[in-house]
């Protein structure tokens, strides 16, 4: 029987030795190594990808979304299962339009947790039940009763101008207002303004559904 090769990333010390003597006990599972930063990951996948890579989001220097998202770009058949204690709607939307497979809280039952490994390694997608209302809150509703027309579908390259595209794929990313107005050297009201413009040029409510859109039409891949 083939093992399941693992890594984990988590910068806490106590968690990881956790995770090695947990994991290095399942008969399937082959925990390949753990690190402390993102980093030291990407480097070693370099010589030696792993099926899966359990991932924490708050990491020193590079932190977990980035990290997902070069994992899920340069090594497609490695899934990432974000194990975190974080339950932010944007960082679970972040996570996912990063390309992660699984999103798991810290406090989920070790027996649960082996079931996820195995099956997002056989290509599902988990999200822990304490997220559900997150996951409900970021599908926008349909447009339509008509299985033929459930959703209005956009191409949102000729609905969006070129910097309205970047501001919404820094807002897929999780970026805050803040956070774009720094990136685009622009004040937090003009980044403020972008995204106003962005959910009613795609007719959403809020950013989420507007990140949900771009990851859904596959807009940054």
């Amino acid at each position: 029987m083939d093992k399941i090769s693992i890594y984990v990333v988590e910068d806490y010390f106590l968690t990881r030795a956790s995770y090695r003597h947990l994991l290095g006990g399942v008969e399937d599972f082959e925990l390949l190594g753990d690190f402390e930063t993102a980093e030291e990951c990407l480097e070693v996948m370099e010589k030696k990808p792993a099926d899966i890579v359990l991932m924490d989001l708050g990491l020193p220097f590079m932190n977990g979304i980035e990290a997902t998202r070069i994992i899920s770009e340069k090594y497609p058949e490695t899934k990432v299962i974000v194990l975190t204690s974080h339950e932010v709607e944007e960082e679970v939307l972040a996570s996912v339009a990063s390309g992660a497979s699984g999103y798991a809280l810290k406090d989920v039952e070790f027996e649960m947790l082996k079931k996820v490994i195995r099956a997002v390694n056989f290509g599902a997608l988990w999200f822990d039940p304490q997220i559900a209302d997150v996951t409900k809150s970021v599908i926008p509703k349909p447009k339509s009763t008509d299985f033929d027309n459930l959703y209005n579908k956009k191409d949102l390259k000729s609905v969006l101008t070129e910097r309205e595209l970047e501001v919404l794929r820094l807002i897929s990313e999780g970026k805050s207002n803040v956070e774009i107005g720094e990136i685009m050297m622009v004040s937090t009201n003009t980044a403020k303004a972008h995204v106003g413009n962005i959910l009613s040029k795609l007719s959403v409510t809020d950013r989420v559904q507007a990140a949900v859109m771009a990851v859904k039409s596959d807009l940054f891949k």
